[in-house]
């Protein structure tokens, strides 16, 4: 049995999940990021021996899936925005030393992709991308069934590959990156700004409301899901040119609506593609749900440290 921890910048939620990449129990606590490091690993550790207790079993490891930059090799937290003040504390020595079990930390787009190759929609598949598409952008890459590293063990930031060299300014320094083009929030900033003045739209409308209206036949809507499905598809079409996966998973807020932007999508891959077997890849909804990220928390100790047999650790 894995404890999972899936850090994110608002909540905190740690599970059991067995070899099965089932969640046996769950909790979640506010991440209450200004309060300090040492306020969110006590609660993390209290959370841990709770979850442990309501499933009835010890610890054999810990996986640690964490938003922002994260070290894996030495286990420490790089510098991430939603985590000010967190930036060089160890939770991987911390909580090995509290549990005597083994832990592992990934960027959380990484232990998602993780999760989708081992206990979801890229099941047997050696050569994954994970991209969830939602307030941001992220995802992992799999090769030959390892998870892909850049120097110094470094995540790639697939969101910050620029598509539209004159595009909306992005936080990254750039202009017209993937992000910024590309997710729900940007949708919903160019609706906003192509439908000024007209009152029959809210003032802050959401991609998930302008999904609707699109759904009901709403014109104006119409077009910014076109819009998306053009901007999603270059960005896939530039992973799929560089990489040629067999698979590339879609999770995230925005792939809720995926049947509006997937006939798109494939439409401008097959427009841009041409020198790779495009058609070899699949485009597939990520299907572990709600827990995902939980579950691929724990494939990231099983990634790792190979299948449980470990000794289980103090509860």
């Amino acid at each position: 049995m894995i404890g999972a921890v899936d850090i994110g910048g608002t909540k905190i939620a740690v599970g059991m999940v067995d070899d099965a990449g089932r969640v046996v129990s769950k909790l979640e606590s506010p991440t209450d990021a200004p309060g300090g490091y040492a306020n969110g690993l006590a609660r993390m550790t209290s959370m841990l021996r709770e979850t442990a207790r309501n499933a009835g079993v010890g610890i054999s490891g810990i996986g640690i899936g964490s938003t922002g930059m994260v070290y894996p090799e030495s286990g420490k937290f790089g510098d991430a925005d939603f985590l000010p003040g967190w930036q060089g504390n160890n939770p991987v020595e911390d909580l090995a030393r509290e549990f005597n079990v083994t832990v592992a930390i990934e960027n959380d787009g990484d232990a998602s992709a993780l999760g989708e190759a081992s206990w979801g929609a890229g099941k047997g598949k050696s050569r994954l991308i994970y991209v969830t598409i939602g307030t941001g952008i992220g995802g992992g890459i799999i090769l030959d069934g390892k998870l892909y590293r850049g120097a110094d063990m470094a995540h790639p930031e697939i969101s910050h590959h620029v598509i539209e060299a004159s595009g909306p300014a992005c936080s990254c320094g750039f202009r017209g990156c993937w992000e910024s083009l590309a997710t729900g929030p940007a949708m919903a900033a160019w609706f906003k700004l192509n439908s000024t003045g007209d009152d029959r739209y809210p003032v802050n409308i959401s991609a998930e409301q302008i999904c609707r209206l699109a759904q009901s036949g709403d014109e104006p809507a119409a077009r910014a899901v076109e819009r998306e499905s053009y901007y999603l598809g270059l960005g896939l079409a530039n992973l799929i040119n560089l990489f040629v996966p067999e698979v590339i998973v879609l999770g995230g807020s925005v792939m809720k609506s995926a049947a509006l932007f997937l006939d798109g999508v494939r439409k401008v891959i097959s427009q841009g593609c041409r020198f790779v077997p495009y058609e070899k890849t699949e485009l597939a909804l990520a299907s572990l749900g709600e827990d995902a990220n939980l579950i691929g928390a724990a494939r990231v100790w099983h990634h790792r440290f190979g299948e449980p047999g470990l000794r289980t650790g103090r509860v």
